[in-house]
């Protein structure tokens, strides 16, 4: 059975980091690309970043270049996404999906992938 479960939200202050997790089973990560995406109360869905299945591509939002970080361990089937110099603005539950191929769109949209985890919140607030 094909599953995605995040992990690793939680409050922060702004400033802040944490790393979600995004665990997949019932596939591999070697065959899709693996996207989070993010969505606040009251706003659509946003993709955030995305890794490729063969590792060789990852895209970050303009929003999050240069504070988030993208990455995979293969033996664990897991991706994680680090986020640092976290600002009130990236508050959203955030979602991982898998692709429905192993590439990444320049611009990641929701129907380019087929399976979502059930979310997990991240709260920046002082």
């Amino acid at each position: 059975q094909l599953q995605l479960a995040e992990s690793g939200g939680g409050l922060v202050q702004p400033g802040g980091s944490l790393r979600l997790s995004c665990a997949a089973s019932g596939f591999t990560l070697d065959y899709y690309a693996i996207g989070w995406f993010r969505q606040a109360p009251g706003k659509e869905r946003e993709g955030v970043s995305c890794f490729s299945s063969s590792g060789g591509t990852t895209n970050y939002a303009d929003s999050v270049n240069g504070r988030f970080t993208i990455s995979r361990d293969n033996a664990k089937n897991t991706v994680y996404l680090q986020m640092n110099s976290l600002k009130p603005q990236d508050t959203a539950v955030y979602y991982c999906a898998k692709g429905r191929g192993g590439r990444c769109g320049a611009t990641m949209r929701a129907y380019e992938y087929d399976y979502w985890g059930q979310g997990t919140q991240v709260t920046v607030s002082s």
